[in-house]
């Protein structure tokens, strides 16, 4: 480089006059710290002969030792120069570099160039102490409000001079303050604790540090005091104590709670309200604190009625977990208003009212089935109005007035033609009203029905019944009717029972009477023979009375029996020579009926009697007959082929009637069987009248239905139930005998 330059300065000199920089090289001072701008050091620039003006951009520091960026070159005018610091880096004597070789280059226009070196020599100067961090610029400092008098900041600071820091400073606290004071080493503390709601929520301090020679440096700090949240909200609502109307409806706002927070002053609180009172009725709207209905607020029922003063406590808390928090209590006074109408268990009434009812007598005291279910007067009041209805003047009247109490006035004699011609049934309508507004009103319907008593008596048509039955009456016949009255209204129809007689031989009751009619019928036939009358005794009731009649029933005698004889069949044995007009083994008839004469029969031969062999004699007149043969039997020469006969015989009671008669009366014909067995004649013909028998033969076998499946089973369970006894009981005699026997020898037990 030195080389090149020598032979540019060669190359002038031979030339003309080279280009140069006056006043360099040189060595100029510059005192530490100096600020940006300060002249170190002025250099001219002397033109080459051709006066090529320098070069723009030149000349300039192309290098310097150490290496810096505290130097740059400022043009003054012309060919005048000068170096100037930058700040771009603290020239510090006690801890920087102390000298700066600045190697400065110039070229005009035609290339010719000089270089020369400035040395800048850093000069001491005496410093103040410096505050060290950001104090030097002044420092915002943040106490919390609430905190303790004491410690709040330390102040330090360094003298430049004194490199070893063995020299102390000294610091104080220049403006006056009673909330702060400060220590000779440069310890701030508060002497007071802040409230940052009572205000002096800043302050402005300066402090000061002194060296050992009197050199200082102050610097600004701003305490700010840090509000917190320490303060409870205050609530602002004006009222505690509210009185609302029942019946508001569900949404509706009865109150607005409000509150501030101190810590908050000159902005906007946010707060979270609640209920802490466990209620039903009301609901809090936890951004707004408005309190609304939840619930039907009814005066007139439940708690309300007994105690219509709801308190709760509302709590308002500015954070939602921690914070603060505040209470209130707040009283519900929940007012009663008309909104029931006077009611009543039922609107209709139906009384019943004897017909001799005295005049004055209470019929109906509405207030005992009245009421109002406000909680309140006049309210739960009311009154009634004046009755009407048809039929009702005159009869019934409200003593006193508005009392709601029905006293009779007049005669209900049921039997009345008046009282008739209204049905005895009277229509009272009457309305019951609050007596405060709105005037609810409804309307009561009372039926008045006259209640009919027993004046007169039940009484039969006639003293005492006779009645007349044939014998062959059919059941259900009808024998007579009775009758029984009253004279009461309304008529009522009389229940008619037989309660005595009537009983047969054979059944418990031979009448029947329709209770509701009175007709007496037959249950069954009558037997005249067995019982020619009857005496009963009718009751009637009409369930309000009672009375009975006797009631005679003749039986009328008929024709009903048949003829009944003996034997009523029998078995007979003839031989077939027997003569013409021999009583038949002297057999005979004897016939009885109970209601004909013994004369009255006849007897006459049925199917059976082949060429009248047989007859009877008498065949009427008397009820004894005997069988004869009438003609002889030919069996040899053909005519008879039968040998066993069977004869119907009818025996009818009718012989005493002429043949006009017997067709208009009530003919009875009874029967008997007779077996007739003609024995052929024999080589010896043995006579003898042996007295018939018969011989029954009667056939029985063991069988059982199948339905009757159960039987072998309950004699196959009683079998083993029986075996299982028998087997138990010889157990328990083996058992008896082995313990009782005394033949057994059993070993004594000697205790040791």
């Amino acid at each position: 480089m030195q080389k090149a330059i020598l032979l540019v300065l060669l190359c002038t000199m031979s030339g003309g006059e080279a280009l140069y920089l006056i006043h360099l090289p040189a060595t100029s001072n510059v005192a530490e710290n100096s600020s940006p701008e300060t002249s170190v050091h002025k250099f001219f620039v002397n033109l080459s002969s051709s006066l090529s003006p320098v070069m723009p951009g030149f000349p300039l520091m192309i290098n310097s030792s150490p290496l810096t960026k505290a130097f740059r070159m400022n043009w003054l005018s012309g060919t005048d120069f000068e170096v100037v610091t930058t700040g771009k880096e603290q020239l510090d004597f006690e801890t920087g570099p102390n000298i700066f070789d600045l190697q400065i280059y110039v070229k005009d226009d035609v290339g010719v160039t000089d270089l020369q070196v400035l040395t800048v020599q850093v000069t001491d100067v005496n410093e103040p102490p410096q505050f060290l961090g950001n104090l030097a610029k002044g420092l915002d400092l943040y106490i919390v409000e609430g905190a303790n008098p004491g410690f709040s900041y330390q102040v330090e600071a360094f003298d430049p001079e004194d490199t070893s820091r063995n020299i102390p400073l000294s610091y104080f606290l220049i403006s006056p303050s009673k909330s702060f004071a400060m220590s000779a080493n440069g310890t701030l503390f508060s002497t007071i604790e802040f409230d940052f709601e009572a205000g002096h929520n800043r302050h402005h301090l300066v402090v000061e540090v002194r060296d050992s020679q009197g050199l200082r440096a102050s610097a600004s700090l701003q305490v700010n005091i840090v509000n917190i949240n320490d303060e409870i909200p205050c609530f602002t609502s004006p009222m505690q104590v509210y009185k609302i109307r029942e019946e508001l409806a569900p949404g509706t706002i009865v109150a607005n709670i409000t509150a501030e927070d101190p810590d908050d002053k000159g902005s906007t609180s946010f707060f979270l309200y609640s209920i802490t009172t466990v209620n039903s009725y009301f609901m809090i709207n936890q951004l707004t604190g408005t309190i609304q209905v939840a619930h039907r607020l009814d005066r007139d029922a439940g708690e309300l009625r007994q105690n219509p003063v709801i308190s709760l406590e509302v709590l308002v808390k500015d954070r939602p977990f921690g914070g603060q928090e505040n209470r209130i209590q707040l009283t519900f006074l929940v007012e009663d208003i008309n909104d029931n109408p006077a009611t009543c268990t039922k609107f209709i009434f139906s009384i019943m009212v004897p017909e001799r009812a005295a005049k004055g007598t209470l019929l109906l005291d509405l207030n005992t089935v009245c009421f109002d279910a406000d909680s309140e007067a006049p309210n739960n009041q009311f009154n009634f109005t004046t009755p009407s209805g048809v039929g009702s003047r005159g009869r019934f009247l409200q003593d006193p007035a508005g009392s709601g109490k029905i006293v009779l006035i007049d005669d209900l004699d049921y039997e009345n033609p008046s009282n008739l011609a209204a049905g005895n049934k009277y229509t009272v309508a009457i309305q019951v009203q609050d007596v405060a507004p709105p005037y609810y009103k409804k309307n009561i319907y009372i039926y008045v029905l006259t209640s009919p008593e027993n004046e007169f008596p039940l009484v039969f048509d006639q003293s005492s019944y006779l009645f007349e039955v044939s014998e062959i009456s059919p059941a259900r016949v009808m024998v007579g009717q009775v009758r029984a009255t009253d004279r009461d209204f309304p008529q009522s129809s009389a229940m008619y029972s037989i309660s005595t007689g009537g009983a047969g031989l054979q059944f418990p009751n031979i009448f029947w009477i329709n209770p509701q009619t009175g007709e007496l019928q037959l249950v069954t036939k009558v037997d005249y023979e067995t019982t020619p009358n009857y005496i009963l005794r009718i009751q009637a009731t009409n369930n309000e009375d009672t009375n009975s009649v006797t009631v005679i029933v003749n039986i009328l005698e008929k024709n009903d029996e048949k003829p009944i004889c003996i034997p009523n069949s029998y078995f007979l044995a003839i031989p077939v020579d027997l003569k013409v007009g021999t009583n038949i083994q002297n057999f005979k008839l004897m016939c009885t009926d109970r209601d004909s004469s013994p004369m009255s029969f006849r007897y006459s031969i049925g199917p059976g009697n082949v060429n009248s062999h047989f007859t009877f004699s008498p065949n009427a007149g008397s009820n004894v007959t005997r069988l004869l043969l009438a003609t002889r039997f030919d069996y040899a020469g053909g005519l008879d082929k039968i040998w066993d006969y069977k004869l119907l015989v009818f025996i009818t009671d009718d012989n005493l009637l002429s043949s006009r008669k017997k067709a208009e009366a009530l003919v009875e014909t009874g029967t008997v069987t007779l077996s007739i067995s003609v024995v052929p004649h024999p080589a010896t013909v043995v006579i003898t009248t042996p007295k018939p028998r018969i011989a029954y033969q009667i056939l029985r076998k063991n069988v059982y239905s199948p339905s009757a499946w159960y039987m072998p089973f309950v004699i196959t369970v009683g079998s083993i139930l029986l075996l299982v006894f028998l087997v138990t009981l010889i157990i328990h005699l083996a058992k008896a005998i082995y313990r009782h026997c005394p033949c057994k020898t059993r070993k004594q037990k000697i205790p040791l």
